[in-house]
């Protein structure tokens, strides 16, 4: 399994949840770290929490939406550390609405962030693995990026969308050192449901049950580390929700009438 001591390594969405448990992880690991998120004060919250010194550590606040930002954000990344050796593609936001009641502004807004946001900060990193001879993507899909839930219908769109474009970027780079592993977590202890779109685009605000009760969010961060390391194509993490990932491949229409009959929200 490989080391990641000294390997700089760039995550999005660290000021919270899963991103943060990971660049708690990889500090421990002895890793130069890249911190990025909108929250600046958060981000410098974790970077001292996980005790990075300016050398070993970089706030650089981000928002996925802003695209044409991210080539100028990646120099400022190779100007500190001159060399990226993997990209964790974590940032992200979930949604709970009905498909009729859901403004398109809100899928919108799915779109950008979870999917085209990620696009844009991958292919700007892409360049940089070409011309060093490799590197590392480390995509945070979910669950809903194998299958479907009620209320959830741009998520998973947007979450397809990534194993797609990811599974096309793989067979095109691996044989210039481009390494993607996509990363399905089920139910994590995050706020994620918290900050969850609704229909109009605000906040859900509040916890799901199975969230509340589901894998905490540092657990799932030394299971990424592994599959990371291992440089595993696809990892599920998770409780029994994972079974559903096989389900749907081999029996899709009992998973269609056991998702129906479960309570979502």
């Amino acid at each position: 399994m490989e080391d990641f001591k000294d390997k700089v390594v760039w995550i999005t969405g660290a000021s919270s949840g899963i991103g943060e448990a990971l660049a708690h992880a990889f500090a421990r690991q002895g890793s130069r770290l890249v911190l990025s998120a909108r929250r600046k004060a958060e981000l410098e919250r974790v970077k001292g929490q996980c005790k990075l010194t300016d050398d070993r550590g970089l706030v650089l606040p981000l928002d996925l939406t802003q695209f044409e930002e991210m080539e100028a954000k990646t120099a400022e990344v190779m100007q500190h550390f001159g060399r990226i050796d993997l990209l964790i593609n974590n940032g992200g936001i979930s949604q709970r609405s009905r498909v009729v009641d859901t403004d398109l502004e809100v899928y919108r807004r799915l779109m950008e962030v979870n999917y085209l946001g990620t696009v844009a900060i991958s292919q700007a990193v892409l360049k940089v693995f070409l011309k060093q001879g490799g590197g590392q993507f480390g995509v945070i899909s979910s669950l809903m990026g194998k299958f479907a839930s009620p209320m959830r219908s741009g998520y998973c769109a947007a979450k397809h969308a990534l194993h797609g474009f990811f599974d096309a970027l793989r067979l095109e780079y691996e044989s210039d050192g481009v390494e993607v592993c996509l990363i399905c977590p089920g139910f994590i202890r995050t706020d994620v449901s918290k900050n969850a779109l609704t229909a109009d685009g605000s906040a859900q605000n509040s916890m799901d049950e199975a969230t509340g009760k589901g894998m905490s969010a540092e657990d799932c961060a030394q299971q990424i580390l592994r599959a990371l390391g291992k440089k595993q194509f696809e990892v599920l993490i998770g409780g029994k929700e994972t079974l559903a990932a096989y389900i749907k491949r081999f029996f899709p229409k009992m998973l269609h009438r056991i998702v129906k009959r479960a309570s979502v929200t």
